[in-house]
């Protein structure tokens, strides 16, 4: 061969070659989230239920034949940890990142990832604070104040008219938010919020002080924005103090059965909100509700469902974008998303919201009442 052909032919098969031994390298998705704090109960459940999908996916090929790689980082649910773990993600270059877990981490490590242009999308991040932006932040969850106002109105049509409130400061952008919606729609509808008692659960709480500072105001229900490990504890002193009171516990709570080994009889009786429908006979729902059992030798939780739906988003809108297409356009684009249970679909600011149902922890098993 001579001449000018020649040159074009070598670089042309020099740039397929480059693309071959390319089409193997994996494609990143990052995980943030809490793994060694005092609730990692709740980033565990999140990363297993990412795991269990990403596991699922790389069986079946992969994204269109290369396998994904999943890069984990813990913020501890600690500041300078969450913006060195957050330094870290952004310094290789995900396609995307799964989290945080919890509101008051997302107030830390949004603005970075946003100001890097690195996007985000967390399966449980629910305070109003992040809702209604145009930036990098995906949620797959409802907002607080959703939430609230739907706690509200089941409450109410239950009988409660007196409500105290026991919530950890620990997470403001979420507990904070919702107790205001939450007040605000009871209060509508004929209810009071006589006292509420907010705790800070990095600081080791005495949680006997906590309930004490609720009885005086004469309530008829108590009701624990807080962690699963803290709400087991609100309960137990709650029933020493005063045995009669309903008692209640936003989705927070809500990891797995972990809530009746850590609580005892002490939470049987507690309605809680959940992310899903535990009586789903639908075959998705069943095989996650199977691999998750299998794969991880217990029951799954809210947070790991949730986790689960965000992590096959992310590979949905991976697998269907275009060349050269960022993947915050991707996943505004190829919605809706099936998810085990729910459709997906996210507005302009890739919000979206979810249907929840509400259980009652009955002799140790959680049973659906709504």
């Amino acid at each position: 061969m001579k001449g000018p052909l020649r040159a074009p032919l070598l670089i042309a098969g020099l740039l397929a070659l480059l693309a071959g031994c390319g089409s193997d390298e994996p494609v990143r998705i990052g995980l943030l989230a809490g793994l060694s704090d005092r609730g990692s109960d709740f980033g565990e459940s999140v990363r297993n239920g990412v795991i269990l999908a990403v596991e699922r996916q790389n069986r079946a090929g992969g994204i269109n034949g290369r396998p994904i790689e999943l890069i984990v980082r813990d913020d501890g649910q600690e500041r300078e940890q969450a913006i060195r773990a957050a330094e870290e993600l952004i310094a290789l270059k995900p396609e995307i990142i799964i989290g945080p877990v919890t509101s008051s981490m997302a107030s830390i490590v949004v603005p970075l990832m946003n100001r890097a242009g690195q996007v985000m999308i967390s399966p449980t991040v629910a305070s109003t604070d992040f809702h209604g932006k145009d930036d990098n932040f995906f949620r797959v969850n409802r907002t607080t104040g959703e939430a609230a106002r739907h706690h509200a109105t089941v409450l109410y049509e239950r009988g409660a008219r007196r409500v105290g409130i026991a919530f950890d400061a620990s997470n403001l952008p979420y507990s904070d938010t919702w107790v205001k919606a939450f007040r605000a729609q009871f209060e509508h509808l004929g209810g009071s919020v006589p006292q509420t008692s907010l705790f800070e659960s990095a600081a080791t709480p005495s949680f006997a002080e906590v309930i004490a500072r609720l009885l005086p105001a004469r309530p008829d229900t108590l009701l624990f924005v807080a962690s699963s490990l803290d709400t087991a504890r609100l309960c137990q002193q709650a029933r020493r103090q005063a045995p009669g009171l309903r008692l209640t516990s936003t989705e927070w709570a809500a990891s797995g059965e972990l809530l009746s080994e850590m609580g005892g009889e002490a939470v049987d009786g507690l309605l809680i909100a959940h992310a899903y429908d535990r009586d789903d006979p639908g075959a998705a729902f069943q095989a996650f509700r199977d691999g998750y059992r299998q794969r991880f030798q217990r029951e799954f939780g809210s947070f790991s469902l949730l986790a689960f739906d965000t992590a096959n988003v992310v590979i949905a809108a991976l697998q269907k974008r275009r060349p050269g297409e960022d993947i915050k356009h991707a996943l505004l684009s190829y919605g809706p998303y099936q998810g085990a249970q729910q459709s997906i679909v996210f507005d302009a600011n890739g919000d979206t919201t979810r249907q929840v149902f509400f259980t009652e922890i009955r002799s140790g098993r959680l049973t659906q009442v709504r």
